[in-house]
């Protein structure tokens, strides 16, 4: 009786330490990837942003935040969230006009481990930095989309950037902006469609010609993506007319 006590501790020992073994193997996995790979920012439109007079800066250990310089903040923000594993100062040149043109101000976040599906801080994190903005949108590029659409019911609107839902927002009764590309090979047309019921009846779909994945962003190609054929002007003409247009509407 006591040999089989003894054999079955040791088959428990041997079970948890496999498991521990495995679970740290998991963990160090993950650090790895998320650290590897990152695609950063391409230096001359993150030169540009940083010279602009017209904003105020904040580099924030939790997010980057740009705010109009002045007296020319109109009350709205949004809120921003990376795609995975790229640097969130690749997405500044694009939003910058929300800030000089719109009077918005702009929070890009920082994901925990360049991901945001691991980011477990509420939207009141980010919002928290910008106390004298009462009206937000909470948007995200990829995967930074799905997070943001988990952070929906926290905020006045919504905004994809070649992106779509993971959770069910039909009923939510709240302002949706889908903005894609038609070039996109990671978020294609078909997977944005796909995910279109999830999305409010009202929701405002709007594709870009010529534009890809890698097109909502200054971090170069990447792979999986389709070739652009839409300039970066053109793409980032759409998305300020269409997010201005969307901030317009709140704060009526």
């Amino acid at each position: 009786m006591t040999k089989k006590r003894s054999r079955r501790r040791r088959i428990v020992r041997w079970t948890l330490g496999i498991v521990g073994g495995l679970l740290v193997a998991a963990i160090v996995g993950i650090l790895v990837y998320s650290q590897v790979g990152v695609m950063a920012a391409e230096p001359e439109p993150l030169a540009a942003v940083r010279a602009d007079e017209r904003i105020a800066i904040t580099d924030d250990s939790a997010a980057i935040v740009l705010a109009p310089a002045g007296a020319s903040e109109t009350g709205a923000g949004l809120v921003f969230i990376p795609g995975a594993k790229v640097d969130p100062w690749a997405y500044a040149s694009i939003l910058l006009g929300l800030v000089t043109d719109d009077g918005l101000t702009v929070v890009i976040t920082k994901p925990w481990l360049n991901l945001a599906f691991f980011d477990l801080r509420p939207l009141s994190t980010f919002t928290d930095l910008a106390p004298g903005v009462g009206l937000w949108m909470v948007g995200g590029h990829s995967l930074g989309g799905v997070k943001a659409c988990q952070l929906a019911s926290d905020a006045d609107a919504l905004v994809l950037f070649a992106s779509y839902c993971a959770n069910d927002l039909s009923a939510s009764g709240l302002p949706v902006l889908s903005l894609s590309g038609s070039e996109d090979g990671l978020s294609t047309p078909q997977k944005i469609a796909d995910a279109r019921h999830l999305l409010p009846a009202d929701a405002t779909m709007v594709e870009i010609p010529g534009a890809s994945h890698a097109s909502f962003g200054d971090y170069g190609p990447q792979p999986g993506d389709g070739t652009p054929t839409a300039t970066d002007a053109e793409v980032e003409a759409v998305v300020i007319e269409q997010v201005g247009t969307l901030a317009s509407a709140l704060t009526r």
